[in-house]
Order: C-alpha cells, then structure tokens, then sequence
C-alpha cells in the first residue's frame, strides 16, 4: 500500500494547494469513488433525462447510479414520474436500463404489477391479510425544469433546486421545449474520473487547440482573456466587441430575452448551475459549422433566429439552447476511471428530418466536440496517474471555474461529513 492510499478522502483533499489541481489519487481511488457516487450523485440534484424521453404515457427510461437505478416514466395523467427500480416483494429490477413502454410495470420474476403511478396492483398468493398499499414502488423526489428531469435519491433533497427552477423556467419558457423531441443521442464512455469531466466543461483554455469545430460559433473574447499579455492591437479588438456585444444584449433586453449571467455555485448551494446568453459569432444563429439555424423549424413559437446559445452547467450536466435546436448532456459515474457522457439533441417535435433539417449539420459540432473532449479526459486521467505528476497551477483568466468546482466538491464533502 501507497503512502497517498493511507491517507483519508479529507485529507487528500485539504492537501490541495489554493488555486492549483487535485492529487492523482482522488481520481483514482475505489473508496474516493464510492463517497463521491453515494454524497453526488445520490444526495444532490442530478439530470437524468429529458422529458422527449419519455414523450407518451407509459413510456420508461430507466438508468443506474452506483448500484442504484431508477425508472423515470410518463404516467397516465401526463406527469413525469420517478421511482427506484426495486420489486417490493424480493427486490427484482423490474426494467433493465434503457427505454420502453409499458401498460403497467410487471415484475419479471414473481409477476407483481404496479400502476404507473405507483401503486401495486396485483400480487397473487400473498393471502387476505397482506396489505397492497404497503408495498407501492419506492419514489423518487423528481422535478421538471424546461426539459431537464432532475432526480435526488436522498430521503430529503435540497430545497434550492428552487432557485435553479425559477431562474431557468423563466430563461427556457420561449423555447417550448417539453414540445420537442429527440433527432439524435450518443452514449460515449470517457475514460477519465466524472471529476476531469466536470472540470474540463468548466473552462475554454483548451478550446483553442483542440475544438475547431466548436471555435467557429465562439467569440474569442468570450472564453476568458488575459489583458496584460494583450498587444495594443488585441485590446482595441476587444473593446470594440464589448461594445458589439451590448448593443446585441439591449436588442435582446427590448424583446424579453434574458441575457444576464446568472451565478448560484457557493459552497452552500447544494444545486449549484450557472447560466448565460452567449453571443454566436458568424451569422450568429446556432452552433454549426456555417452558424446558421440547422433546423428551420423553429423551437416553440419563435421567429427569431439569432437569440443566441442559453447555456446552462450545473451539478453533473451541461446544456446549450438555441433557436433551432437544444444540445443537452449529462455524466454518470461508472468507476474511478470510466465515465458514461449522454448527450441529447432536440429539436421542435413536428421537426421533419430531411425536411426541416439534415441530421449532419444538427450534430456535426458537437459530435466532433464530444470526442475530442473524451481524448482530453482519457490523458489528463492517465497523466494524473503517473509518479511524477504534481499538480500545477489554474490559469485565473481561463479557469477559475475549474478552481471553483474544486472548492465546491471540497464544501459539498465536509457538508456531508467526509
């Protein structure tokens, strides 16, 4: 055994130098992993669908967190519902991961069968004393935010999902986007610990040299800058898109559309997210590689098309909403050194493929984007792991989320007693 392995989770975590990176291990370790999975991903806020997942009455998506999983469907009445995926009899999974569509949800092993809202409907040979309404299935606290669909697998969740849930309902409401559906999902399994993931969606310094395809919808300025390595030339470029930018931002302020950057990350936010309206540059329309709309048909009933990317990053999940279309994706933990990264693309759901839009362009960028970001991660994830690695500092200018997501996690810890 390693010295670093003797030391507590708190310990490696405290060794971090203010403004610089983790040690390797907690990337690495087994026991860093499972706290992380049982305080993250199972006392916090986490997405773990969109609603066009489960589009129609009776539809199941069922997922696994740890060694938990949950079905998330439609019932009846229309409501997005969660419960986890445990028989109340002998605790059989009653759907496997992935999507389906059920009348009612019929346990494969003894035939136990639940309504969609819960409540067990059938259970033979159990005897007239046995109560039914004992043994309705487990729910999960679940909560719809345009169309996120947020769960927590604690008993309590945090109340300030509350916060998240009028800033981004008000910032979503025009784009309609329960009224959409899937054109396009990938799974891609990063190898890299959930952690290098959030960090490296936290920053832009490496966009520059790895991310061509994304660049060409960003404006320079926009992605963190450091002024007194700027030439005179550089500055006065600067300046002259700050004023660009406000007159775009009062045009937007004129129609309604909320523009302003929106910050809830302190140590004491349980359901950290930031947001922001981020100017498109080109022709200023969508995240494609020519910068139009990729999608004529428009999201909700808008008319506009250059409303810019609403981006959104919060607990474990990062979106981009535009005119056209949405991009939305989330991680889930699979071992210290292997991350599953889901990402969704939604467009209006009268949206004809080949009609409305052509599948390529929709997803081109960030297709491109996504593996070039699971490269990244699997480098830093194996570097970190070298004997030579030593931490090194965060650029102030391009990283200070980076730094800030550290110092969450290490809040979010002593929070909850680690």
């Amino acid at each position: 055994m390693s010295i670093a392995s003797t030391k507590s989770h708190r310990e490696v975590i405290t060794s971090r130098q203010p403004g610089f990176g983790m040690p390797g291990e907690v990337f690495s370790r087994q026991d860093i992993f499972e706290t992380d999975v049982d305080v993250f991903f199972t006392k916090h806020w986490i997405l773990v669908a969109v609603t066009a997942d489960v589009a129609e009455p009776g539809d199941v998506f069922t997922t696994d967190i740890g060694k938990s999983s949950i079905m998330v469907l439609r019932d009846d009445d229309e409501q997005v519902r969660a419960y986890r995926n445990v028989c109340r009899h002998r605790g059989a999974r009653l759907k496997e991961p992935g999507k389906s569509t059920v009348g009612m949800l019929v346990c494969p092993y003894h035939q136990w069968t639940y309504d969609l809202d819960g409540s067990l409907k059938h259970a033979a040979h159990m005897g007239k004393g046995f109560d039914p309404k004992c043994r309705s299935l487990i729910p999960v606290h679940c909560k719809v935010i345009g169309t996120h669909v947020f769960v927590c697998l604690a008993e309590e969740a945090p109340e300030d999902i509350a916060v998240q849930e009028e800033v981004m309902g008000a910032r979503f409401a025009p784009y309609d986007l329960t009224n959409t559906r899937i054109a396009y999902e990938l799974d891609y399994i990063e190898n890299g610990n959930w952690k290098l993931v959030m960090e490296n969606n936290r920053e832009c310094y490496h966009c520059a040299g790895t991310h061509p395809e994304l660049l060409v919808s960003y404006h320079s300025e926009d992605l963190g800058v450091s002024f007194e390595e700027m030439s005179e030339e550089a500055r006065a470029s600067y300046d002259a898109y700050q004023i660009r930018k406000a007159g775009i931002e009062a045009d937007w302020a004129r129609e309604g559309h909320l523009y302003e950057t929106f910050e809830y990350l302190d140590g004491d936010a349980a359901t950290q997210f930031r947001t922001q309206r981020m100017i498109i540059a080109g022709s200023g329309e969508s995240q494609t590689l020519d910068t139009k709309v990729a999608c004529t048909k428009l999201l909700g009933n808008l008319t506009r098309k250059d409303l810019g990317d609403t981006h959104l990053w919060g607990n474990n999940s990062w979106a981009h909403v535009m005119s056209d279309h949405a991009m939305i994706s989330w991680i889930i933990p699979l071992s210290p050194d292997r991350t599953l990264v889901r990402t969704k693309w939604l467009v209006h759901k009268d949206a004809v493929e080949g009609v409305d839009y052509d599948l390529q362009r929709l997803t081109e960028v960030w297709v491109a984007t996504t593996q070039q970001d699971a490269d990244l991660v699997a480098i830093t994830h194996s570097g970190t792991q070298d004997p030579a690695y030593i931490p090194g500092p965060y650029s102030e200018f391009t990283e200070p989320y980076v730094d800030q997501f550290l110092r969450w996690y290490s809040d979010r810890l002593a929070v909850h007693g680690v």
